[in-house]
């Protein structure tokens, strides 16, 4: 007998969003591990709100919305707070009732703002590394580390001599910059100052962009530093550096990398820090000795090393890192680090899914 095409709302209702979300779901995992997370940060929490005044979005539920957006590829917070009030198992994440009010999108911009004022980010980071180092995922010996190049949020057109206005009031003006001589030393993009022009290699184009800096754990392919800076033909090497000497541990260490490593001074600097430098070699001119060539564990690191950039390639194929939406250094900088360990938290949630799995 065919269904009536009736919708009559019932009287009382009983079930709340946990009802609609799945045992097996897989962001039940992920919930457990941003709780643990979150509630090592709730002395630094307490110390940036207020003890009187409006209340304010929870950070903690600010943080589970701002994870939803990169794992589900949100493009905006305008957008996010939008399916945050329809959608359940969002709802249930971030932890809304059924019938509590959702915040406006500009209410969220203005409460993310104090988090990366006050380096949240940063320090959520740092703890996730440390909850993966205390479940012993992490190598402290074995490690790699490449860059990847950040297109800014501002167009060609913003770029423009520095000694010149922000030019024309039009919306989208035509200009015509055909044979102009654009440098970083005399241009600046009046959009966002903070990006440079910069080409990845010969024969691609020069875009406004950042620099993306990871070092890489070899065990199980999780990021243990990540940090953002301008875009230069250095960069990559010094930040990098300055990384790896930011590492945890007295022990000696390995570090595996391309080509663009194989430079004198990134050399030297790593072995004054008892690191061994496990790179790839130029057929000409390298720094790495032959005797390092020739050992084992350099033929393991130059296989491990290119694990990196999965953590590149997610976060732009499903993070938000394709082409930022933020301006600025520190900024493009948080947003990148909060990539990154929602990078470590889906790892870890496979990896420990895995070992109970395995027993």
């Amino acid at each position: 007998m065919r269904g009536a095409d009736i919708s009559q709302n019932a009287l009382f209702v009983t079930a709340t969003v946990e009802n609609f979300v799945p045992l097996d779901h897989p962001l039940r995992a992920l919930r457990n591990l941003i709780d643990e997370a979150l509630k090592d940060l709730d002395g630094l929490f307490e110390s940036i709100y207020a003890e009187a005044g409006r209340k304010s979005i929870p950070p903690e539920r600010l943080v589970r919305a701002l994870l939803l957006q990169v794992l589900y590829t949100i493009r905006s917070e305008r957008q996010l707070v939008e399916q945050v009030r329809y959608n359940m198992l969002y709802r249930w994440f971030v932890g809304l009732t059924m019938d509590e009010a959702v915040w406006s999108h500009s209410t969220f911009s203005k409460n993310r703002d104090r988090l990366l004022a006050h380096d949240v980010v940063g320090e959520l980071f740092e703890t996730v590394v440390e909850m993966a180092r205390t479940r012993g995922l992490l190598s402290e010996e074995h490690f790699s580390v490449d860059g990847t190049l950040i297109q800014a949020w501002a167009s060609q057109k913003s770029f423009r001599p520095k000694d010149e206005g922000p030019g024309g009031t039009g919306r989208n003006e035509e200009r015509d910059f055909r044979g102009e001589e654009r440098k970083n030393d005399t241009h600046h993009s009046v959009t966002d100052p903070d990006a440079r022009l910069y080409r990845k290699s010969q024969g691609t184009g020069a875009i406004l962009c950042y620099q993306g800096h990871s070092v890489m754990e070899n065990r199980h392919g999780l990021i243990a530093q990540a940090k953002v800076s301008h875009a230069s033909g250095t960069a990559e090497r010094d930040t990098a550096l300055a990384l790896l000497r930011a590492l945890p541990g007295k022990r000696r260490k390995t570090v595996g990398g391309d080509k663009g490593y194989d430079v004198e001074s990134f050399v030297r600097g790593c072995r004054d820090e008892r690191i061994t430098v496990h790179v790839a070699a130029k057929k000409k001119g390298s720094a790495i000795d032959r005797r390092t060539q020739r050992h084992a564990g350099y033929a393991v690191s130059q296989k491990i090393r290119k694990r990196i950039e999965e953590a590149f390639g997610w976060n732009k194929s499903i993070g938000t890192l394709r082409q930022v939406k933020q301006r600025g250094l520190a900024r493009v900088d948080a947003l990148f680090q909060f990539g990154m360990l929602s990078w470590n938290l889906v790892r870890m949630r496979n990896i420990l899914a895995l070992n109970a799995a395995t027993g």
